[in-house]
């Protein structure tokens, strides 16, 4: 009898265990799509070339202002993915996330100044995603090829010390960073929990340069137009829960 039980038992594990593994199968196959969420880090590598400034009242000036420098400050933001499986292995994604708040740090000359100024960078990115393993297989790493876009909305001199001291008492500036498209690369993997939910996590890289202009004013009206070249250079790193429909 006792025999029979833990046989009896013995089969009904394996048969739940048979229904797990039917249930996750074919979690992220063709024509599936998943839509991930999480927890999104984005850590600019680059810096900020010496500000030169090009000209003065109208007239060209092409100074370079040795010893100045800067750098973008790290973000945390909710970051959203969605990818469409086109077969069990590859697939087409795109790379999305909330506005956040970049400050632009002083360095050199410039380092007593602290914050300079803020920006919001939009940066979403299409890839083409190669995944490992079978299509029923829980742990699946992946590799990502794919360009981004990205522009730069609300960006602001903030720091009025930095202000004047640039273009003296009672002067102002406002700035703008240009537009660029970039190629992204990435790495990740994911892990099935069930036919549906799945944990992941991934690091890109996107060699973004942006080119800086600073439109500033002294108190007297003269116009100050200066021009730096800044690396932002980010490796972003997401973790995320998704569900695959």
């Amino acid at each position: 009898m006792m025999k029979q039980r833990r046989t009896g038992i013995a089969g009904a594990v394996a048969c739940v265990c048979g229904i797990a593994l039917t249930d996750a199968a074919h979690a992220q196959s063709a024509g599936s799509l998943t839509l991930s969420l999480g927890w999104l880090h984005v850590a600019p590598q680059g810096h900020a070339t010496p500000l030169t400034v090009e000209s003065v009242g109208g007239q060209p000036v092409n100074q370079t202002l040795t010893g100045t420098g800067a750098h973008a400050s790290t973000s945390d933001t909710v970051g959203i993915t969605t990818e469409y499986y086109v077969t069990d292995n590859i697939g087409v994604a795109a790379l999305l996330g909330f506005p956040v708040k970049v400050d632009l740090i002083g360095e050199g000359t410039f380092a007593k100044y602290g914050n300079l100024g803020t920006t919001k960078p939009m940066p979403p990115a299409i890839e083409l995603r190669y995944h490992l393993f079978s299509a029923g297989s829980a742990f699946r790493p992946f590799v990502g090829l794919g360009v981004n876009y990205t522009w730069f909305t609300q960006v602001r001199a903030t720091n009025k010390a930095f202000v004047e001291g640039s273009f003296g008492p009672g002067g102002s500036a406002h700035a703008t960073l240009s537009s660029s498209w970039n190629p992204v690369f990435e790495l990740g993997a994911s892990y099935a929990l069930t036919k549906h939910w799945s944990v992941g996590s991934n690091v890109n890289y996107m060699p973004v340069k942006t080119n800086l202009t600073l439109h500033g004013q002294t108190a007297t009206g003269t116009q100050v137009v200066s021009k730096s070249t800044l690396r932002l250079d980010p490796v972003s790193v997401f973790v995320n829960v998704a569900y695959t429909f």
